[in-house]
């Protein structure tokens, strides 16, 4: 009985090292890109969709929306990292460089729930633009549901 539970425990102790493990990767390939990106020849970029107003929604709807930018320089264009300034606003950021002439997109989905009143989300984005990547908005309504 005893050695099936320090037989158990070694196992969950086991496991959860190769999760440590795992998570630690993680972070090492987000500052291998990072460092690619800081690493990478400047390029020029044109904002088409730079704010967006997605109106009125009801409260728990998710607002989807993709900002194009096209890559008008010569170099490819790195997006390193894409953050918003709420848990609610999740923002997907191209995985591959944006080759020249290419246009690329920023994927944002909100979560208006529990967010009734007037929106305004920021979008920052690093990249080797130069000069920076210009800040993306979201603004709207959010209106509570007919009860």
């Amino acid at each position: 009985m005893l050695k099936a539970i320090i037989l158990t425990g070694l196992i969950s102790a086991s496991l959860l090292s190769c999760d440590v493990r795992n998570k630690d990767k993680q972070a090492s390939l987000t500052n291998t890109d990072t460092t690619k990106m800081a690493s990478a020849e400047p390029t020029t970029v044109q904002i088409i969709d730079s704010a967006y107003n997605f109106g009125k929604v009801i409260d728990g709807e998710i607002v989807e929306y993709s900002y194009r930018f096209k890559n008008v320089g010569k170099a490819p264009l790195v997006i390193a990292t894409a953050t918003a300034s709420c848990g609610c606003t999740v923002p997907e950021k191209p995985e591959q460089p944006v080759l020249p002439g290419e246009i690329g997109f920023i994927k944002v989905k909100f979560n208006s729930e529990g967010r009734v009143g007037q929106a305004e989300k920021k979008v920052n984005v690093t990249s080797n633009a130069s000069p920076d990547f210009p800040q993306l908005m979201l603004t709207g309504e959010v209106v509570a549901k007919a009860k």
